[in-house]
């Protein structure tokens, strides 16, 4: 069996392997990337939001993405029936970026993989991670290529970015229930045959089937369109007791606004199911590991945060490692978990107020009230650290007792 040794080991290519491995490449750190599947490979999670951008842009691959003219999203749109409300990211609360991609994950994590592969960073595809060991803060970790080929890489320190394949949370047992009640969901893309001319026929929607029930519609520069349906597992899984396709037929049905528009349009794959798709895990670190993305916690599709939070705990991952490589002390617990905790605690917040259905009521609300909508733009936008927004600060409270105000209002 060979043997390499590296400072840091990233498990996984995508986003926040590719983010995490560029800033350590980008400020000298040894690094290798083992990657289990060939790209490029289908996964979900094609709408972005803003912060992913700030990620991007300063670890150097920025501009490989923007030459791929993915589309572009400017802001979302959330459909009720007759009810409609748009948030436009260039009218928000917190400084940032006005603008993202809407991107076939295939050729936009391809993008980011051979980027990488560009600026010198070992990238193996098709290897995966049998078993790990540590001796302290130093790690063995066994890889099998796709010949069979066993490889130890010896490493100072392991970065999880595998996603849904949660390498380290399986062969170290770190998995714990989410807190969010269980929900899934059923996509696929199609050639959008009867795509409209203009904005109408670009921008993303989610358009609210039930309360807790909606459907995805995310345009692709390409001609294509995402199109997935979302609620409690119970409900999908009495969509159809035939085929996922068969279940996503069944759902456009139910929509009053896209009906014509898909309807009867061919789907490009067979739907792929995603159950009970939400995740958590008992801590985020240990000696000599740090859990990013998807590998840590995945919260739910119906505010496009999971690349973001797989960017931006690559990227802080990668920072902190760094610094520790050099000598300094590193708080984990409250540089790491501390900080990504109170990002995705705001999330939680509204994920759960999202379904609850007070959310909605203050997207719905009429008169808009301009000052609310930019500061929920904000947190939409991504940009959830921002304790001088009282909806990210107080984000435990507003929502409900907003929502509880305008519902009191409306009976009297």
């Amino acid at each position: 069996m060979t043997t390499e040794s590296v400072d840091v080991l990233v498990i996984g290519a995508g986003p926040s392997g590719c983010v995490s491995a560029s800033y350590l490449y980008n400020n000298g750190v040894s690094v290798k990337v083992v990657e289990k599947t060939k790209f490029p490979r289908l996964v979900v999670g094609e709408s972005l939001i803003p912060r992913v951008m700030d990620h991007f842009a300063e670890v150097g691959l920025f501009p490989a993405l923007d030459a791929m003219n993915f589309e572009k999203k400017l802001g979302a749109r959330f459909i009720r029936g007759e009810e409609i409300c748009v948030f436009d990211f260039s009218d928000k609360y917190s400084e940032g970026w006005d603008w993202t991609w809407q991107v076939p994950r295939a050729d936009f994590d391809n993008t980011l993989a051979q980027e990488v592969i560009k600026k010198g960073v070992d990238l193996e595809f098709e290897s995966e991670v049998i078993s790990v060991s540590f001796e302290g803060k130093n790690s063995t970790t066994v890889i099998k290529d796709k010949d069979g080929n066993l490889k130890e890489i010896k490493a100072k320190f392991i970065i999880d970015s595998s996603g849904y394949g949660r390498v380290l949370p399986r062969l170290l047992d770190l998995d714990t229930p989410s807190k969010l009640d269980p929900h899934s969901s059923i996509f696929t893309h199609v050639k959008d045959v009867n795509r409209p001319e203009g904005e109408e026929g670009t921008l993303i929607s989610f358009d609210i089937l039930e309360t807790e029930v909606w459907l995805w519609v995310i345009p692709f520069s390409n001609g294509n369109t995402s199109l997935g349906v979302v609620g409690p597992t119970t409900f999908i899984n009495s969509l159809s007791d035939k085929s996922n396709a068969d279940a996503l037929r069944n759902a456009i049905q139910l929509s009053d606004y896209y009906i014509k528009r898909f309807g009867n349009v061919d789907f490009l794959f067979e739907p792929v199911k995603l159950e009970n798709y939400s995740r958590s895990v008992k801590k985020m670190y240990g000696d000599g590991f740090a859990l990013t993305g998807n590998s840590s916690e995945f919260l739910d599709p119906v505010f496009s945060s999971g690349v973001a939070f797989a960017t931006e705990s690559g990227i802080l991952a990668a920072k902190l490692i760094h610094k520790e490589l050099k000598g300094a002390t590193v708080d984990w617990e409250t540089e790491f978990t501390g900080y990504m905790k109170s990002g995705i605690g705001v999330f939680t917040t509204y994920v759960k107020e999202w379904y609850t259905g007070n959310l909605q009521t203050l997207f719905f609300h009429q008169p808009e009230n301009p000052d609310v909508k930019r500061k929920i733009c904000a947190v939409l936008a991504g940009y959830v650290w921002d304790d001088t927004n009282p909806f990210v600060k107080k984000h435990d409270n507003v929502i409900k007792n907003m929502a509880h105000m305008i519902n009191m209002e409306k009976e009297v």
